[in-house]
Parts: structure tokens; sequence; C-alpha cells
């Protein structure tokens, strides 16, 4: 990946493209996809390009990233649609809510409700 990145054409704009296109369509993302997956020995593990999906989304929210900035690389039109590809780990969702109770205890949450 790190190296596709260092070779692509900058000016585009998505990330993976075909000839003269603005992205890639879904049946040759998949044929390159099951290639490489067949030259990494993993073809019997069951990935698919939506498995890909997912892990992406779920990476990135749980690296930090706002829902909003997700849906917009996810091209979503709905971000509920993002909300379920998208999931929180157990973990994230505990770092959240320990950052969030040491900011209350702190005083730094001023409102009246």
């Amino acid at each position: 990946m790190r190296r596709w990145l260092s070779e692509r054409d900058k000016k585009k704009e998505a990330i993976f493209y075909g000839q003269g296109s603005l992205g890639m369509c879904y049946s040759s993302a998949r044929s390159l996809f099951v290639r490489y997956l067949e030259k990494a020995h993993l073809d019997h593990k069951g990935y698919t390009v939506h498995c890909l999906r997912h892990t992406f989304a779920s990476e990135l929210l749980n690296a930090g990233m706002r829902l909003e900035v997700l849906q917009q690389l996810m091209g979503h039109q709905d971000i509920e649609v993002t909300r379920r590809y998208a999931r929180l780990t157990d973990r994230t969702r505990e770092e959240e809510y320990f950052r969030a109770m040491a900011l209350i205890e702190k005083g730094g949450i001023d409102g009246d409700y």
C-alpha cells in the first residue's frame, strides 16, 4: 500500500483508479483483490472486497476519525450507512468512556442541564 501511494498519480482524486477514470469499478477492484489474495495464499480465508470496506471503516473509526469524515471517504450519502460499516471495538468504547469521565470529574464540562 505504501509503495502504491508513493507511485500513484497524485492528481487523481481516487486512491485506486482505472485508465482515464475517476475511480475503479467494482468488478476491476474485485478481480485485483482476488488476484492478490491468491498471490498471498489467502484465497481460502473467505475475504471479500465488502469485508475489506468494513475493516477500512472500523480501523479508521477506532483510530479516532470522525464519522462525518469517514462518510465522505466511503462515498456514502447517508451517514447511517457509514455507521453500519464502522464498528467500535470494546477497547475504543472503554477508552472514550474513561476520557469523558476524567473530563467531567475535572469540571471540564460547563453546562446547565
